[in-house]
């Protein structure tokens, strides 16, 4: 198979992840809100045809809930988010694919659909991205590993995507925008079926 899909997760662990939104919710609801959005990530990419690359921030459980026939398991390398994504692209290419895309676990509107459409736009662009209204990005298909992408970047604020189609128009290279869509990282973007799980 020559597409892979890339996914970043974060152990779900207590005061470690959705710190944003704990600071509103407290550490469990905001455990509760990351879970419900794993299970959804989940669910979507075991519908991707693609191989499924997983990697987690601290260390592999062999226990939880993505099934080693389906995922592989890895772990993050890299001092910040850019070092841990180039790295995670080289092994993705280095298993001799053309298509690689990466995810988060952050955004409750991604569907197989359209992470199956960024891999049909990479047949004839460069490059894939799917903004978020944040202004960092959901989504990042490539054919090859472009470090330039993910160095002297501001992770996780409003500049990211805009700096990213910088980076490509910069080289020369065509980049598909696929539709904007909403990570939940604030109290304010708590959908009402995710509020009611903290009820």
């Amino acid at each position: 198979m020559d597409k892979v899909l890339i996914i970043f997760i974060k152990n779900p662990i207590s005061g470690k992840v959705k710190t944003r939104l704990a600071k509103d919710i407290g550490d469990e609801n905001a455990l509760k809100i990351y879970n419900h959005l794993l299970t959804h990530t989940r669910q979507v990419t075991s519908l991707v045809n693609a191989n499924r690359l997983l990697f987690y921030t601290d260390s592999i459980s062999l226990q939880d809930e993505w099934p080693e026939t389906d995922f592989q398991k890895h772990v993050q390398q890299g001092n910040d988010l850019g070092k841990r994504m180039i790295n995670a692209f080289q092994a993705s290419f280095s298993q001799g694919n053309n298509q690689s895309i990466i995810i988060g676990s952050d955004c409750m509107d991604l569907s197989t659909k359209l992470i199956e459409k960024a891999y049909l736009k990479l047949d004839n662009h460069d490059f894939v991205i799917g903004p978020a209204k944040d202004g960092g990005y959901y989504l990042l298909g490539m054919k090859y590993t472009e470090a330039k992408l993910f160095l002297n970047k501001n992770w996780s604020t409003h500049t990211v995507a805009a700096d990213t189609l910088k980076d490509i128009n910069a080289i020369n290279k065509t980049c598909y925008i696929l539709p904007p869509l909403s990570d939940i990282d604030t109290i304010e973007d708590l959908t009402t079926d995710l509020k009611n799980l903290i009820k």
